[in-house]
């Protein structure tokens, strides 16, 4: 796959019915951790550090415009703190063999902002919930 850039992306989360909703045209936007913890292990025989491989992590922050129509990003998110979400990422859009991560997630936060400026925005962060480590595939 050649370079691409983020535009025409797919998001879907959700809702409380288990229902993926397509929150794409809510987003504007997204930070991805796909992290790994290192465990320290070095012996006194050493002179360098060694390493061995823990727990892998994931982690989503999404932000953006309010809509609170049906099935859009207010209705997915807001009833959904504490609850476990299917996250759904696809990187240029839903056409076969883009990249995709999906995982289960929980979500922490579901902040609201009223700008001075008379803007309505939102924050969600996400924390990867079910101990299965995120792994990129590509969509079928």
């Amino acid at each position: 796959m050649a370079k691409q850039t983020g535009l025409g992306d797919y998001i879907a989360i959700d809702d409380s019915g288990g229902t993926a909703r397509d929150i794409s045209s809510n987003v504007s936007s997204l930070s991805i951790g796909n992290s790994q913890n290192l465990l320290e292990a070095t012996g006194v025989d050493k002179s360098g550090v060694e390493r061995l491989v823990g727990l892998s992590d994931g982690t989503v922050t999404l932000g953006g415009t309010c809509d609170f129509a049906a099935n859009k990003e207010h209705a997915v998110l807001a009833e959904g703190r504490g609850t476990t979400r299917t996250f759904d990422y696809r990187i240029g859009g839903n056409t076969s063999s883009n990249p995709r991560l999906t995982m289960e997630m929980v979500i922490g936060a579901y902040n609201f902002d009223r700008g001075t400026d008379g803007s309505a925005t939102w924050s969600c962060d996400l924390s990867l919930q079910d101990g299965t480590v995120p792994d990129w595939d590509t969509v079928p």
